[in-house]
C-alpha cells in the first residue's frame, strides 16, 4: 500500500483556504439546486447566525422544490464565507478549571465516534491508514489511536492545524480534500464529521475520498440530520443548521443519493450522538449557554460566570438525552453517522 507524505502541506491562509473549497460548475449558485439544477424553490424561513453573531445579515432556509433538498441561500461568496468561522471556532484547552472540565466531558463524548470507527477498522488489514477530513483540534484521533493504524489530519483551518499538533499531535494538513497531498489508494478508513454540509460541492469531496480509498476501504460520516424531529418543533431556531456555515443541510435521504452516486453503498447507520444530539437541543433551546458561542462572543464576565453558565448548560444537555435517545431510536435523530464502503 503506499503511504501519504510524512510532513503536512504549506499552510494556506484563510482567504484562500475558503476559495479552494470546490464550488458546483452548473447553474447559478444563488438560484439552483446543487444536487438536481432545478430553479424553484419554496421558502421555509428566514434565519440569522444565532450562536456566534458574525453577522446581522439575514438568509433564507429554502427548499427545492424537485428533489426536496433544503438548503442555505443565497450562498456567501468564499470570501465572505470565512468570516462566518470566528477565530475561536475551534477548541484549544487552556489552563483554567472550566477549560479542563469542558476538555474531559469532550474527551467522553467523543467515545460514540471512536467506537464506531474503530468498528469500521475491524474489516481493514491491520496496517490501513486513517485520515479525518475536517479534523478541527485532533481530539477524535488523539482518541481513536491505535498503534497499528498512522492517522493523519486535513482541515481549512491554520489555528485548528495548529492546535491538533501541539494539543493532541495529530499530524495535519492545511488546504482541501480535492487537493489533499495523498496519493490515490492510500488509506483504509476516511472520516468526514460534520463537514460535508459546509460545502459548496459535497459531491466533489466523495469522489476524492473514493479515489483515497484502498478497495475494501470504508467512509465514515456525520452530518446534522434535517429529518429530525428537533427541526420539525424549532424551524428556524433548531441548532443544526448553524445559519450562516451549513450551506446545505441534509436529509438521510439525501445523504443515500449522494452515496450512491459517488460509488458507496452504506454498511450501517446510527442516529445518536451523545456529543451532538443533546448539546444541540441544549444549544437550540438556550443559544446564549453554548459554551463555543460564548467563547467566540466574549460573553463571560468572569471565570466563575463562565463556570455558571458551564454548569447549567451541561444540566441543560442531561435534561435533553431521553428526549434525543427516544427521536434516534425512532430514526429521527438531529444527527446521523453512517459508514460506507466502495462498491465493487
Amino acid at each position: 500500500m503506499e503511504t501519504p507524505p510524512d510532513q503536512p502541506v504549506t499552510p494556506v491562509s484563510r482567504e484562500d483556504a475558503a476559495a479552494a473549497q470546490p464550488r458546483p460548475a452548473s447553474a447559478p449558485v444563488r438560484d439552483a439546486c446543487p444536487a438536481c439544477g432545478e430553479a424553484n424553490f419554496r421558502t421555509l424561513f428566514s434565519a440569522t447566525d444565532r450562536l456566534f453573531a458574525t453577522t446581522e445579515d439575514e438568509f433564507l432556509i429554502v427548499e427545492c422544490r424537485q428533489c426536496r433538498l433544503i438548503r442555505l441561500m443565497p450562498w456567501p461568496e468564499p470570501q465572505k464565507l470565512h468570516q462566518y468561522y470566528p477565530p475561536d471556532y475551534w477548541f484549544d484547552p487552556a489552563a483554567s478549571a472550566a477549560d479542563s472540565l469542558a476538555e474531559a466531558w469532550r474527551r467522553l463524548a467523543i467515545q460514540d465516534h471512536v467506537r464506531f470507527a474503530r468498528r469500521a477498522l475491524r474489516e481493514l488489514p491491520p496496517d490501513s491508514l486513517v485520515l479525518d477530513v475536517g479534523c478541527g483540534g485532533g481530539l477524535f484521533l488523539r482518541e481513536l489511536h491505535l498503534p497499528e493504524h498512522r492517522a493523519f489530519g486535513l482541515d481549512f483551518s491554520l489555528d485548528a492545524a495548529s492546535v491538533a499538533w501541539s494539543s493532541n499531535g495529530v499530524p495535519v494538513a492545511c488546504g482541501a480534500l480535492t487537493r489533499a497531498p495523498f496519493r490515490p489508494a492510500s488509506f483504509g478508513l476516511i472520516t468526514m464529521f460534520h463537514v460535508l454540509e459546509h460545502l459548496y460541492d459535497p459531491t466533489a469531496y466523495l469522489d476524492a475520498a473514493r479515489e483515497l480509498l484502498i478497495p475494501e476501504g470504508r467512509l465514515v460520516i456525520q452530518v446534522p440530520n434535517a429529518g429530525c424531529w428537533q427541526f420539525l418543533l424549532f424551524g428556524a431556531a433548531w441548532n443544526g443548521l448553524d445559519v450562516p456555515r451549513h450551506l446545505i443541510d441534509f436529509r438521510e435521504s439525501d445523504l443515500e443519493t449522494l452515496l450512491d452516486a459517488a460509488g458507496f453503498e452504506i454498511v450501517r447507520r446510527k442516529h445518536f450522538s451523545l456529543r451532538d444530539n443533546p448539546a444541540g437541543l441544549a444549544s437550540t433551546l438556550a443559544p446564549g449557554l453554548d459554551p463555543m458561542g460564548r467563547r467566540v462572543r466574549r460573553a463571560d464576565s468572569s471565570p466563575r460566570a463562565r463556570l455558571l453558565k458551564d454548569a447549567l448548560y451541561f444540566l441543560l444537555a442531561l435534561a435533553s438525552v431521553p428526549f434525543t435517545v427516544l427521536e434516534a431510536a425512532c430514526r429521527a435523530g438531529s444527527t446521523v453517522m453512517i459508514e460506507a464502503r466502495r462498491k465493487p
